[in-house]
């Protein structure tokens, strides 16, 4: 599902400030990212760590998802989120975060043996943010960047997309009907990777792709939807009609389906 709007910059900052709106239950429902896909980062980053435990640095912490994948992983993980509604949910679990947009972030001397971002790239200046992360990281470390998304059946994906057309007709959803999710996705690989090479700091990008499916029911679509950047701000009422819309194409397929989900990540090595 693309929920990434195509926004001039001062919208960007507001989409991005939106999702602690109830952070709580987007925590709930956002999906985690492949346990192997972790695991990699949390290696390399260890591979090259002067001490025990690596140290990493997640961009768009928000609730702590990543955050703490890369703890369980065996990393010391500090968070920097611009929404301090968010940041607030991450520290009930024990994580250390601070409060800044990234690009006007203050490392304060400190370096880190990694750099990620789970789902939140897109709303960093990819040149500029990539120079902060060449900032703080040790050589040889590298700033990966990744996005779960994935496409529910054809016949579902466009009776979805029906759905948004009727009470969201200026969304991307209402035209995405039959375009796969990876497309858009794809293009903000490409603008990450883009960034890193602007920069002169990083080796040449890498990409990987991690496959995986999981089955939503009703209920827990219809809990994801509010988390999304097209649905974070909107009014109660057309909140309510979209998510009596999509919960309806979902019982008319049988109450659930199965996602068929891929994340994609780019990385590269700061040299």
């Amino acid at each position: 599902m693309n929920t990434t709007p195509s926004l001039d910059p001062e919208e960007l900052r507001k989409v991005a400030s939106s999702f602690g709106v109830d952070a709580a239950a987007y925590d709930r429902a956002r999906p985690r990212y492949p346990d192997a896909l972790i695991a990699a980062v949390a290696g390399a980053a260890r591979e090259g760590s002067a001490g025990p435990t690596p140290r990493v640095l997640d961009v768009g912490v928000g609730t702590g998802i990543v955050a703490r994948q890369l703890r369980a992983a065996g990393c010391d993980v500090l968070g920097v989120d611009v929404d301090a509604r968010m940041a607030e949910v991450a520290r009930r679990d024990g994580l250390d975060v601070e409060v800044a947009r990234f690009e006007e972030w203050d490392p304060a001397g400190r370096s880190f043996d990694a750099v990620t971002a789970g789902q939140t790239w897109h709303w960093v200046d990819p040149e500029a943010g990539a120079s902060r992360a060449a900032e703080v990281l040790r050589p040889g470390g590298a700033l990966t960047v990744f996005w779960n998304a994935g496409d529910p059946p054809h016949d579902l994906a466009l009776a979805f997309a029906e759905v948004y057309r009727d009470v969201l007709p200026d969304s991307p959803l209402a035209a995405t009907g039959t375009a796969s999710a990876e497309t858009a996705y794809r293009q903000m690989v490409e603008t990450a990777a883009d960034g890193m090479r602007r920069t002169g700091r990083f080796a040449e990008p890498h990409e990987r792709r991690d496959t995986w499916e999981r089955t939503y029911t009703r209920d827990e679509w219809l809990a994801l939807v509010p988390t999304t950047g097209v649905a974070t701000r909107l009014p109660a009422e057309q909140l309510g009609g979209l998510l009596a819309g999509l919960g309806a194409a979902i019982d008319a397929a049988g109450g659930s389906f199965v996602q068929q989900g891929f994340t994609l990540s780019v990385g590269a090595v700061r040299v």
